[in-house]
């Protein structure tokens, strides 16, 4: 049986849309997994009786009677607040009674609740966030980190080559990842001095297949399967994305390839490295991207995603 948590309360349109989203994934859940809803339980029940259904069987309720908002600082608002949603959920995750957790809520207070109910796990420095970027192939690569981790040392870049290259085996299915370095050229001694130690030590490395600097004008081009970067300049790479599939939905634009920039189609972004498998929602996430963020979740949860980074890094 797999246990997957959803934070009902996390997002800007929450619950109506986590909620909306919940009944949206239950035809595509696996007939072994159990969805637990985090949040008022009056809430939860009056949302069944409007819509005139039962709970259905392959759903819980867990109580949680407070709510951490958007706007509150994470760390006050998790020690102010013991029974909100999200110190629910993560309480379940640490003691096993679930296997992946769900939230479209504060990313601030996802983020520090990873950290000090699950713990990074031993070998990992500093936790980190990725995003997938289509292919014109079909397939996706894996970005890292996106958003945390803005200021880094080498020795951490490699690191997430690391963890990207775990993600991609697991979770894409690919045999052997091959991992890019984003950077303003191909040679070596391009960029900053940070990205050419980076580049030294990823040549280096023994453990995955490094192909050299890659372009953000190749990123789309199947040229490799990890692209590793700080989380500043990932997180301007991903909010571009973001800003370009607006932009075409704005001009009527239809096409498959650029159909997939849609977060929506992707739930949300898996934190790699700390103790158990959470994924972080967008704020702004619709009935559509709850439903494919608890798609999401329990496929990483499925695929212990957390175990295998724990095995590689010990």
């Amino acid at each position: 049986m797999i246990n997957i948590g959803l934070d009902i309360m996390g997002g800007d349109l929450a619950p109506l849309a986590t909620l909306e989203g919940t009944l949206a994934s239950l035809s595509h859940l696996g007939t072994d997994t159990q969805l637990h809803l985090i949040g008022p339980s009056e809430v939860i029940l009056s949302f069944f009786k409007e819509k005139g259904i039962p709970v259905p069987d392959n759903i819980q309720i867990s109580e949680a009677t407070e709510v951490i908002e958007m706007g509150e600082h994470p760390v006050k608002a998790l020690q102010s607040k013991p029974h909100a949603s999200l110190n629910v959920g993560f309480s379940m995750l640490a003691s096993g009674q679930l296997d992946g957790l769900a939230s479209a809520g504060n990313s601030g207070a996802v983020m520090v609740a990873s950290l000090n109910a699950l713990k990074s796990i031993p070998g990992v420095s500093r936790p980190c966030v990725m995003g997938a970027f289509p292919q014109l192939n079909g397939s996706y690569n894996v970005v890292l980190d996106v958003g945390i981790n803005v200021d880094v040392k080498p020795e951490l870049l490699v690191q997430f080559a690391k963890l990207g290259v775990i993600y991609s085996k697991q979770v894409f299915g690919v045999s052997n990842p091959r991992v890019g370095l984003l950077n303003t050229g191909e040679e070596p001694t391009k960029g900053s001095l940070l990205y050419q130690k980076t580049h030294e030590l990823l040549s280096n490395s023994k453990e995955f297949t490094f192909t050299g600097n890659i372009e953000a004008r190749e990123l789309y081009d199947d040229r490799v399967d990890v692209v590793v970067c700080d989380g500043f300049t990932g997180n301007v790479l991903l909010k571009q994305a973001e800003g370009f599939y607006h932009l075409i939905q704005q001009r009527n634009i239809h096409d498959s390839l650029l159909e997939k920039f849609n977060y929506e189609l992707y739930g949300g972004t898996p934190i790699l490295g700390v103790q158990g498998n959470v994924i972080l929602g967008h704020g702004v996430s619709s009935a559509r991207a709850i439903s494919n963020m608890i798609l999401a979740t329990e496929k990483i949860a499925k695929a212990k995603l957390s175990d295998h980074i724990t095995k590689a890094f010990n």
